[in-house]
């Protein structure tokens, strides 16, 4: 269908309503700061696979976000598949303000300094930022996986502006 050059403007709410009948998986992106000294996190709906071969995937992030510039290329980050189960730090991660990682458990790192790693999620995703490409009011960043473990875990879905949980059975 094409769309007529006088066509109305696009009402944001319904935008993002439509958007809501699109069901997404819940990440929290970890990362040191520039300086390596102090950890971040945030509560990503956006993350999506781009290539196998390399593996790539992507996520974006707000351009008003304070942590925006943590994410330059090259920046080592995991993304954590939340567990159907971890809606509780899908709102922490989202909240402005307090210690994200206060009373989070976190696995053992591989390496030192390196981001945090929270336990008990559906996966993980070690990766390095590839590229950054503006993206109107986010930035899209796409992330080269360096390594990646996963669980049998159900994953933390997000749909119609709240949690729902999968049906997994087979017809």
């Amino acid at each position: 269908m094409k769309a007529s050059a006088d066509a109305a403007p696009i009402n944001p709410r319904a935008f993002r309503n439509a958007l809501g009948a699109f069901p997404t998986g819940v990440t929290v992106i970890t990362a040191l700061d520039r300086d390596q000294h102090r950890a971040v996190g945030m509560t990503i709906s956006s993350f999506n696979s781009v290539s196998l071969d390399p593996p790539l995937v992507l996520w974006s992030l707000v351009k008003s976000s304070p942590n925006l510039p943590v994410f330059e290329i090259g920046c080592h980050h995991v993304i954590h598949v939340l567990d159907a189960q971890q809606q509780e730090l899908a709102f922490r991660f989202s909240t402005p303000g307090i210690d994200k990682f206060e009373s989070v458990a976190l696995r053992e790192p591989l390496s030192d300094p390196a981001p945090p790693v929270i336990a008990g999620c559906a996966a993980h995703f070690f990766c390095t930022v590839a590229s950054r490409i503006d993206g109107g009011d986010h930035v899209i960043l796409v992330a080269s996986v360096q390594r990646f473990d996963r669980t049998d875990r159900e994953p933390l879905v997000f749909y119609r502006g709240g949690f729902a949980a999968l049906d997994l059975r087979t017809s």
